[in-house]
This record gives C-alpha cells, sequence and structure tokens, in this order.
C-alpha cells in the first residue's frame, strides 16, 4: 500500500494534522502564534546546516527547532514583551537560513520545497517519522493533559495545585519543536504555523468545553489535509498551500454559521 505515492501523502498529511491541530489548541490558548513562527522559521536554517555539514535533514532541523524553543522559552522568563525579539529572531533565522542555503557549493537545493512543503514526494520513512513525531506529540499532551490545561487557564491556580507553568510551558515549546521537524516536508516553513492555528481557531467557536475543541481541531485538521491534497491533485495546485487554504475556507465557514447562530437568538 506504501509503495503508492498518493498513499504516503495522505498518510503524512493526516499525521501532521493530527498533531498540530492538537497542539494547536493551547498555541491559541496561550497566544503562541509568534513563538510558532520563530520555530517554524528557524527550521531553514536547520536545513542549511544539514546539507552543510552532510547530515540528515530531520536531526538538523529538530536541533534547530529544539535551539530556538529553548531560546524563546528563555527570553520568556524575563518578565518582559517579547513580540518584537521573536519578530527578530523569526525572520533572521528564515533570512540566515535562505542565504545559507544558497551559498552551499555544489548543492542543487528546491527552496520552495522546504518554504512550502512536497507532501507527494515522501517516502515511508518520512511517513514513520511523521507519525513517530505524532505520536509522541499525543502521547505527551494525553499524559499532561489536567496540568497543560491548568497552567494554561490559570497559573496561580497551577502553583496552588502543585503545577509548575513554566514547566508546562517548556513542555509545549518542545513539542512545538518536534511538529515543526516533522511537518517541514509537508507544508513548508512559511505555512506550519497556519496548520497549527487554523483548525483550533475554527474548532474554538464551535465548542464549549477543552477536550470538545481539541477533538473537533483534530478532525477540522484531518479534513483539510485530505481535503487539500485532493484539490491539489484535481486543480493541479502546491498541496501545503492547498491544504491551507481549505482550512481557511473551513475557517469561514465555520465563523459565518456562528453569526448565523448568534444573530438567530
Amino acid at each position: 500500500m506504501l509503495d503508492d505515492f498518493l498513499v504516503r501523502a495522505a498518510l503524512a498529511a493526516c499525521g501532521t494534522a493530527t498533531a498540530a491541530a492538537l497542539l494547536g489548541c493551547f498555541v491559541v490558548w496561550r497566544r503562541m502564534a509568534y513563538f510558532g513562527d520563530a520555530t517554524a522559521h528557524a527550521a531553514v536554517l536547520g536545513v542549511a546546516i544539514s546539507l552543510a555539514f552532510s547530515m540528515s535533514i530531520l536531526v538538523g532541523v529538530t536541533a534547530v527547532a529544539l535551539g530556538m524553543a529553548v531560546l524563546i522559552h528563555l527570553l520568556s522568563r524575563q518578565g518582559q514583551p517579547v513580540d518584537t525579539l521573536l519578530g527578530v529572531l523569526s525572520h533572521g533565522a528564515l533570512a540566515i537560513g535562505l542565504v545559507a542555503v544558497s551559498l552551499i557549493p555544489g548543492q542543487r537545493i528546491d527552496v520552495e520545497s522546504y518554504l512550502f512543503g512536497d507532501v507527494l514526494s515522501v517516502s515511508r520513512l518520512d511517513v514513520a517519522v511523521i507519525w513517530a513525531g505524532a505520536a509522541l506529540v499525543i502521547a505527551i499532551i494525553w499524559r499532561q493533559w489536567s496540568s497543560l490545561l491548568t497552567a494554561t487557564l490559570s497559573p496561580d491556580l497551577a502553583y496552588a495545585a502543585g503545577i509548575n507553568p513554566r514547566r508546562e510551558q517548556l513542555i509545549l515549546t518542545l513539542l512545538l519543536a518536534v511538529v515543526v521537524a516533522v511537518a517541514i516536508k509537508v507544508v513548508g516553513a512559511l505555512l506550519i504555523t497556519a496548520l497549527l492555528i487554523i483548525p483550533a481557531a475554527t474548532a474554538r467557536g464551535l465548542t464549549r468545553t477543552p477536550e470538545a475543541m481539541a477533538l473537533v481541531s483534530v478532525a477540522f485538521g484531518i479534513l483539510s489535509a485530505f481535503g487539500g491534497l485532493r484539490l491539489a491533485i484535481v486543480f493541479d495546485t502546491p498541496v501545503g498551500p492547498s491544504i491551507v487554504c481549505l482550512s481557511v475556507f473551513l475557517f469561514s465557514l465555520a465563523t459565518i454559521s456562528r453569526q448565523f447562530r448568534t444573530t438567530g437568538k
């Protein structure tokens, strides 16, 4: 079955969407979109380092994404607004990565595949890595759900319950790095944040509990992945942007539906 490139692409897109949508709920609740952008853009620098030292792209991207995640966590502990610093880190890492990739001698590199993804070229190993990353994200969030949710809703309540909010935030930041590392092949560095935020934002307006939001977010993520892949095949468009476009369309429908329900009341 995995000999069919479309089956591999569908499995890879589904695994990425599942992990991203689930983690995306916490990204939306904590307003961590800038964190996601900075970590995702740093992935391009990871690609450049991997090519320069002839090492696995996955290893380089993971190392740089984790490094950026830890750096962001340390900056956030200083108790001052870090939006500007995150913007500098995000765009700086992306620009340095693109320049570094272009300077690597003897390499013909399709930069667009790292910026916008190339899910149709995933291998069996890529599928296995993506699902291993998704399984890790699902397992940790399942195990830490109560602690993560409490720390997200109220740091003071978390301290009273013996939970360290900083530790929980670090866990989320590291998981974000894992999702970025496995998702770059599917949607690329420029679109990963969209896959994190949009399904969660869509589910937020349709649900009443955090658990329901997480489940509905995953459902929207998977629907966007499969539907976007189908649209890309039918209309011969890039897969990553097609997935995000469908996700935006679903968000628009959900928003309009919510407005009609509110008006009706």
